[in-house]
């Protein structure tokens, strides 16, 4: 089934156009979502949310961008504000180093660099953190993100980026000898 019969599938209602455009795209919905979210939960609960949202809104897609893109656009809308609806929340979480059971000896664990570079990707601001996570993590285009974003208009190469760059330089205190801070991509 081509994109153009799935979608008049799921206009129409028929469940076997609706399953197919699921499986189809979930996969690359929740790896976005998990990508931005870092939390297996939440990024299954934001999946089956931008899907609901999808099939709700099909009548919405005008089909000026990919079918994919106008789905990674929903899905980013969800987990963006579904981050906000639970941001109060991971405030209040605390880390296992908290816990520590009296009497027993502190631990000393050496938070690993790839944890690090999460914990500063996750440190950004929402709107740029989608970005990094789209292109340095999932590779879509700068192009793709714009129209992820802004479906229909023109979008160049600068979409966003000069804030986002500044995760490039952020000290993961990398050992001696590794040439400095480590960076996402090559300037």
């Amino acid at each position: 089934m081509d994109e153009q019969q799935l979608i008049a599938g799921v206009r129409a209602g028929d469940a076997r156009a609706e399953r197919a455009l699921y499986e189809r795209h979930v996969d690359p919905v929740f790896r976005l979502a998990f990508r931005m979210t870092g939390d297996d939960e939440l990024a299954k609960e934001f999946t089956q949310d931008t899907f609901v949202r999808v099939f709700d809104r099909i009548e919405q897609f005008r089909g000026e961008a990919a079918l994919s893109t106008w789905i990674r656009a929903v899905a980013s809308t969800v987990v963006l504000n579904g981050l906000r609806k639970v941001k109060r929340f991971r405030r209040r979480e605390v880390g296992l180093e908290a816990g520590e059971l009296p009497g027993s000896a502190p631990r000393s664990t050496e938070v690993d660099v790839k944890e690090r570079l999460w914990q500063a990707i996750e440190d950004l601001p929402h709107k740029y953190r989608m970005v990094v996570v789209m292109h340095d993590v999932e590779g879509y285009t700068h192009e793709e993100i714009g129209s992820a974003k802004h479906p229909g208009k023109p979008c160049g190469l600068r979409f966003r980026t000069p804030g986002a760059r500044g995760v490039r330089d952020v000290d993961l205190g990398a050992p001696d000898g590794c040439g400095g801070p480590l960076a996402l991509r090559p300037p």
